[in-house]
């Protein structure tokens, strides 16, 4: 900012431990951060690599900062007039009164009620059609899938014969096929 010019590292490295008492071997890391944070300028022009901070930038940046910041918060004070007039608008009609106040216990009885009569539907709903015939369908498709299970067993048991020429019970004692399987009917 004081001298109001543009310089290369190496200017910067001379200038910096005489004026500012900086040791030179720290300067291109503090120059990196300055022009991380958007402090210094830098430009790269043909092999050289300029560095560059104005006082003005800095100056504009704050106002557009400032002028942002003020905008942010004339856009809040709109929304927080809004909210508390929605606000006033909602307890227009929601007094307390005996009227409300009875009305309000009519409601939590009848939500109890609501409660009360849903679990007693739970406990009879075994006992509804519809999820009896979908009990009925699950069964129906469990049956099949064990028989299936049941006809692949016999198969392999056969192939197993006939390929190695085990006996059946050999077979299934290896296996841990119960001696009673059978298709289900």
């Amino acid at each position: 900012f004081a001298q109001k010019d543009v310089f290369q590292l190496k200017d910067l490295e001379k200038i910096a431990p005489k004026e500012k008492g900086i040791t030179s071997m720290a300067v291109k890391e503090i120059l990196q951060s300055l022009v991380d944070d958007g402090m210094v300028d830098t430009d790269r022009i043909g092999t050289s690599n300029y560095f560059w901070a104005f006082p003005s930038k800095a100056l504009h940046a704050r106002k557009r900062k400032l002028e942002e910041l003020e905008s942010q918060f004339a856009e809040n004070s709109q929304k927080k007039e809004a909210l508390q007039k929605s606000i006033e608008k909602s307890k227009i009609g929601r007094e307390d009164t005996a009227e409300r106040a009875a009305l309000l216990k009519e409601l939590a009885a009848l939500r109890e009620k609501k409660e009360q009569l849903k679990t007693e539907i739970d406990k009879y709903r075994e006992c509804d059609p519809d999820v009896v015939e979908e009990m009925r369908q699950t069964n129906q498709v469990a049956k099949e899938a064990a028989n299936r299970w049941t006809d692949n067993i016999f198969s392999i048991k056969s192939w197993a014969k006939r390929k190695f020429g085990f006996e059946e019970s050999r077979i299934d004692k290896g296996f841990g096929i119960p001696e009673d399987l059978d298709y289900i009917d």
